[in-house]
């Protein structure tokens, strides 16, 4: 098995999965938040649109933005265009949180990592990019 790609991308995926867990829960958070937070860095969304920008199922999209907003990192209004669309804003406590989500992202990927080089790192991202982009134009 070792020698195949399949078995070797899935190890090493699962493997990130856990790191990524397990250091985001050392500060009380999730990969999700991360990921929904960096989306809102770029201004308000709708909860459809955070979900689909994020790959992030809409129903796990509305129980990441109930923790998030529980912690004070966004709000939710309604759309004053569409009463029936939430407009989700982050906060500033929410700028603080993503910059501390950011470090800790990038904590694991030097954990990750650390067995390459610079210039090796940089391949694999760039041969993850290519198998990404061929996937996802099946």
């Amino acid at each position: 098995m070792e020698h195949l790609p399949s078995w070797l991308l899935t190890q090493t995926a699962a493997h990130a999965g856990r790191l990524v867990t397990e250091r985001f829960a050392e500060i009380g958070a999730r990969g999700y938040h991360y990921r929904l937070l960096e989306q809102l860095l770029a201004g308000p969304a709708s909860q459809a649109d955070l979900g689909r920008r994020t790959g992030i199922h809409f129903g796990d999209v509305v129980a990441a933005l109930n923790e998030l907003a529980e912690g004070g990192y966004l709000e939710r209004r309604p759309d004053p265009a569409d009463k029936r669309r939430n407009v989700v804003t982050i906060t500033a406590a929410g700028r603080r949180r993503a910059t501390e989500l950011a470090a800790t992202a990038a904590a694991v990927q030097q954990e990750l990592l650390a067995p390459l080089t610079p210039a090796e790192r940089a391949e694999l991202v760039r041969l993850l990019t290519l198998l990404r982009a061929g996937a996802a134009a099946e």
